[in-house]
């Protein structure tokens, strides 16, 4: 087969998520509501760090990146994927497909970047707290920002350009939900070993690389609260690391499970399932985890409800 049919597919097909229209609205409403919850959760966390002077420390300001970052996740898979619920025909053309995936990889990588430096962060501020504000000042923090966004945009450009490059052929029909990169080597025509072999180093140096930051990280911040005196300062540490931990396990658990295990033992219902938590429930519960489990964003929150009640009485 020459080069010229490998390279003639102009659209892709997603299959979706559900077979019968039932399941489908039903899966609209449903991911409809959620994908409001995220937008307006995360918005909002922005607003409450941008607005509230208490939150202008490190912590929070790498926690206002990663809301801003998980609305662009969220908003990267999940309009398309409830239009394509309401639609019969459920096509994305080619060049729109790979543009998914590369901001989809790109926001993806800087959010397990982001995790990284947020547990560095607590490590600094746990371990060396009289350094604190010298280690983690205001132009650190953004050029590791600046560093996480740009790390993540060249691994996508990568990692996207040798996906894109792959000859395609016979069937356009991806068996997901969105343009993601293990369903989209099956569709190859050519031999996607070599491929897969470096998306899978790629993406194995981001997730372990950081991982390794906050395991690092975390182990000190453990010996430093067990060697603490005070059992209200162990229990403040605890619970500032507490929120951020339940993030962690959340996003590596299903991402590690999606890109890091065998492509033989690929399965598609659980991929589906597993995609669907990363990219859409996570994104939702990241907010209220941080707020929920967290004393100085409650206070900050009622704080800023309060100043927005008391012009109304005057």
């Amino acid at each position: 087969m020459s080069r010229k049919n490998y390279t003639s597919l102009t659209e892709f097909t997603l299959l979706g998520l559900a077979g019968t229209l039932e399941l489908q609205i039903i899966l609209f409403l449903l991911f409809l509501v959620i994908y409001t919850l995220t937008v307006l959760g995360n918005l909002g966390m922005v607003l409450l760090i941008r607005t509230e002077s208490r939150l202008h420390t490190p912590m929070y300001f790498f926690l206002a990146n990663l809301s801003l970052v998980d609305v662009c996740y969220s908003s990267t898979i999940t309009p398309k994927m409830l239009v394509d619920l309401l639609s019969e025909k459920k096509t994305i053309s080619f060049a729109g497909c790979f543009l998914q995936m590369y901001f989809f990889i790109a926001l993806a990588t800087t959010e397990c970047i982001l995790f990284g430096l947020m547990a560095y962060d607590r490590y600094v501020a746990i371990c060396n707290p009289l350094l604190y504000s010298l280690i983690m000042s205001r132009t650190v923090c953004w050029k590791m920002a600046v560093g996480a966004f740009t790390a993540g945009l060249l691994n996508s450009m990568v990692n996207t350009s040798y996906v894109s490059s792959l000859p395609y052929c016979g069937s356009n029909v991806i068996h997901h939900f969105f343009c993601d990169s293990p369903p989209l080597f099956r569709l190859s025509c050519s031999d996607t070993r070599l491929n897969e072999t470096i998306f899978s180093t790629f993406a194995g140096v981001n997730m372990v690389g950081a991982l390794l930051v906050i395991l690092t990280s975390y182990s000190y911040i453990l010996i430093s609260i067990f060697q603490m005196h005070s059992v209200e300062g162990r229990r403040k540490a605890f619970s500032t690391c507490a929120s951020h931990l339940t993030a962690i396990i959340l996003f590596y658990a299903t991402s590690i499970y999606t890109y890091l295990r065998p492509s033989s033992s690929y399965s598609l219902g659980q991929d589906k399932v597993a995609s669907v938590f990363y990219t859409v429930v996570i994104p939702m519960l990241n907010p209220l985890i941080y707020s929920l489990r967290n004393k100085e964003v409650k206070k900050a929150l009622w704080n800023f409800i309060a100043k927005k009640r008391i012009p109304s009485f005057l």
